[in-house]
């Protein structure tokens, strides 16, 4: 049969979704070329906001015009929160869980047209970790490391929708790490829900891995750390990066609120002092540090007195990107049982247009701090056409900054040095 899947949402999906088609290949199932009409259609879907869940509806929409006698199955995050509400789409035939979608290769062989099945499961009851890592153009991996988390801010969804905290072994890890390389990987992302949470399942911790990973072989490779949580981002792990041969000067660090009484809000483990001493030292070991910021905006209780406080915080950090949020309302969470002032929709979207101003202004400023200097490339596959008729290629510095070049077939997936440009 010839399958397609889409994916939405984080790197975890995508390592997920690679994994399954993998999977599926073994079998001698084939992927479906772009354009051609698939058998079975795959859809990973995202839930953490009420914008997430519009995307997946609308892509479940469009794969089913574009594949009107296909098999649809819809997965991932809003499959575990709403299944009984993607099964009334028209043309949905399977509803699988987090859990059951792994079960996907059974599945197919057996799957008929008809009114829509729901498979799930009760996620909190799981302990199982499914292993994934998934490549883009053979340049980058997003190696899966963790899942679940066990934190339950009052404003989140992810605990229901992903499960409790769990991960494999640092030899199941290293294994995984080892075949990506060997199989061209120059780069590998940790993901997961709640990386810094690593070692709960197994009795190991997150800076066994770092250290497990670092020892890898005689490769030229390059580790990024996804998101990690500010109070689980030590100063070992920090340290560590700083004089590791294979980690990269890259930090992405949850802060979502720059208020503590918001932060207090939201159930955050952390005060704002915590995060901006992390980000003080991280910027003391390694000055060259990109550090990318997650942002919430407009949850309930967030006053304006809030929000000013948290502006003139932002503002004073050294960091590179603000990757911002709009709050928006998700059943079963704490914070609707909260008696707190609503920030109108209008304003938060006014917020998050406020933020994503501050978030442009730092990250032009962190590339003209760091131009002039001299850095490695990771070159990227993708070719791009240009309005006056050249091709160029792009890649990323250990400390992120997007660099181009004309087109070169032959600097595809290989490390370069070169001096920062703009």
């Amino acid at each position: 049969m010839k399958i397609s899947f889409t994916t939405l949402g984080c790197k975890l999906n995508f390592a997920e979704s690679s994994a399954l088609g993998k999977a599926l290949l073994e079998r001698g199932h084939e992927r479906a070329a772009r354009g051609e009409q698939a058998d079975i259609c795959v859809i990973n879907t995202c839930s953490v906001t009420d914008a997430a869940d519009h995307k997946d509806r609308q892509m479940i929409h469009r794969i089913r015009r574009q594949n009107p006698d296909a098999i649809l199955i819809v997965t991932g995050c809003y499959a575990q929160l709403k299944p009984a509400e993607i099964a009334q789409i028209d043309g949905v035939d399977y509803v699988l869980g987090q859990n059951e979608k792994f079960n996907l290769p059974d599945f197919i062989g057996n799957l008929e047209q008809h009114v829509a099945q729901i498979h799930t499961s009760a996620i909190r009851e799981i302990d199982d970790f499914h292993s994934a890592y998934s490549k883009d153009d053979r340049t980058r991996c997003f190696l899966k490391v963790q899942d679940g988390c066990n934190y339950f801010c009052t404003y989140c969804t992810i605990p229901l929708a992903r499960g409790k905290s769990r991960n494999p072994s640092v030899a199941t890890i290293i294994k995984q790490a080892e075949e990506a390389i060997a199989g061209g990987a120059k780069e590998m992302v940790l993901t997961g829900v709640n990386i810094g949470d690593f070692g709960r399942s197994t009795g190991e911790n997150f800076i066994d891995l770092l250290h497990a990973l670092d020892n890898i072989g005689n490769y030229d490779f390059r580790v990024r750390i996804s998101s990690c949580e500010p109070n689980l981002l030590s100063d070992e792990i920090i340290d560590f990066v700083a004089q590791s041969k294979h980690f990269a000067p890259h930090f992405h660090i949850p802060l979502q609120s720059g208020s503590n009484e918001v932060l207090r809000i939201m159930k955050r483990r952390y005060t704002r002092e915590l995060f901006a001493g992390r980000v003080a030292h991280i910027k003391q070991v390694m000055p060259n540090a990109f550090i990318g910021v997650d942002c919430m905006v407009g949850v309930r209780g967030e006053t304006e007195e809030c929000w000013r406080d948290y502006v003139t915080f932002i503002e004073s950090l050294p960091v590179s990107q603000l990757h911002v949020f709009t709050y928006s309302e998700r059943a079963n969470t704490r914070m609707l049982e909260l008696d707190l002032p609503i920030v109108p929709q209008k304003e938060r979207e006014r917020r998050s247009k406020e933020l994503h101003a501050v978030s442009e202004r730092k990250t032009a400023q962190f590339y003209r701090e760091h131009e002039g200097e001299t850095a490695t490339v990771l070159w990227e596959a993708k070719r791009i056409k240009n309005a006056d008729g050249t091709d160029t290629m792009e890649g990323f510095t250990e400390n992120y900054i997007k660099i181009s070049c004309p087109y070169d077939k032959t600097k595809i997936n290989t490390f370069e040095r070169v001096r920062i440009a703009f």
